[in-house]
């Protein structure tokens, strides 16, 4: 499959659930971000193409965001099974439409809660 991502995807290190904002429903929960999307694992398929209100519940300890949740619209840009957990679907979430504070939440989420790789390969050497 072509890779377009822009940057390097960060997976996140905090319970984060996601819901459907219009409808209240629960997609699943954030498994890895960037500035340009997300990807949530969730339970049942989204079709690919359909646009969605993402609801980010956030976490109450990001230093200068007193938000609880972020709507932000974006796009199923893919929805695959699984291989290890057949309940189970990685969705990405490509963001339509992300503002200057949409963009200083995923920023703090990053900095706050992003599992750093390259700082652990450092450690272990």
């Amino acid at each position: 499959m072509d890779n377009r991502r822009k940057e390097m995807r960060k997976k996140v290190m905090a319970f984060t659930p996601i819901r459907d904002s219009g409808r209240g429903a629960l997609l699943g929960y954030l498994a890895n971000l960037t500035l340009q999307g997300a990807m949530v694992v969730g339970e049942k398929p989204l079709e690919i193409d359909s646009l969605i209100s993402l609801g980010i519940d956030l976490p109450g300890d990001l230093p200068g965001i007193s938000s609880r949740r972020m709507i932000i619209p974006a796009r199923v840009a893919r929805c695959v099974a699984d291989t290890e957990s057949s309940r189970e679907f990685g969705i990405g979430f490509e963001f339509v439409e992300i503002t200057p504070d949409h963009a200083q939440i995923v920023e703090a989420l990053l900095d706050r809660y992003h599992f750093r790789h390259r700082e652990w390969a450092k450690k272990e050497e």
